[in-house]
């Protein structure tokens, strides 16, 4: 797996970087935050390889916004259950942030010329990852405020052994070269400034309102796939990046009533 081989890459990079980071910004280096920080990173590491095996063998237009939906209800849950209570309109944009994400994760067509069934297999996988993504967001943020960026670290360390364990077990444990690897350097860097919005993010909003939010990232990788790659997307899914605005929208207002 092509993509596996760039995390290979992109994992023990930022997990350096995420390191220098949390030396420079100092710190405290607890017990909490070594285990939430642990856990956080076998839940990413544990979602990718899910993902990427249910995508390698069933059909993506349900596999990816299955998973993006049940990232985004379980940190909702979590939430509510812990005695988060949104708004009206807050949960209103809740509702229509869920819709978006299915109708921005839609797949147009399938060129592959093998099947892809949907079988209970695929099911397993796909419900393990989106599990997986939302529980990643609630370590997060159980994280404690004073260790700064040290437990994102200890994460980050704890998905690399993680990938690297898959890697050598399904026989892809190999480095890409030329531009996958500078690409896969890229984005190292790209997921190091990710992780630490996501730790921003959940320190400052509710649980159950930046899970959601932080779930809508199928929007700007679709916006990026129309600038970059040029590539054309059907009116569900442009229906669901304007849907996605107006949900952020509606969310935000909870930080001003």
């Amino acid at each position: 797996m092509a993509a596996l081989r760039v995390v290979l890459v992109s994992y023990p990079v930022g997990m350096i970087l995420l390191g220098v980071l949390a030396a420079v910004t100092g710190g405290t280096v607890s017990a909490p935050a070594m285990y939430w920080g642990a856990l956080s990173g076998l839940c990413q590491g544990l979602g990718v390889w899910w993902l990427y095996a249910a995508l390698g063998s069933g059909p993506i237009s349900v596999i990816a916004p299955l998973t993006a939906v049940l990232a985004a209800a379980f940190p909702l849950g979590v939430g509510l259950v812990l005695g988060e209570r949104p708004g009206a309109i807050a949960g209103a944009g809740v509702v229509l942030a869920m819709i978006a994400v299915v109708l921005v994760s839609r797949e147009a067509t399938d060129e592959d010329s093998r099947p892809h069934r949907f079988t209970r297999g695929v099911a397993v996988l796909t419900m393990g990852a989106g599990l997986a993504f939302g529980l990643n967001y609630v370590c997060i943020d159980r994280m404690p405020a004073d260790s700064h960026l040290w437990p994102l670290f200890f994460g980050r360390l704890a998905a690399t052994v993680v990938i690297i364990g898959v890697a050598a077990v399904s026989g892809n444990l190999y480095l890409p070269q030329g531009v996958p690897l500078r690409l896969a350097l890229t984005a190292a860097v790209l997921d190091v400034g990710a992780n630490v919005a996501t730790l921003l993010a959940l320190q400052l909003l509710l649980l159950s309102l930046a899970g959601v939010l932080m779930s809508l990232y199928p929007a700007a990788t679709v916006v990026l796939a129309i600038v970059v790659l040029r590539e054309r997307v059907t009116s569900w899914q442009v229906l669901g990046m304007v849907m996605a605005l107006v949900a952020v929208a509606m969310i935000s207002l909870h930080e001003r009533i």
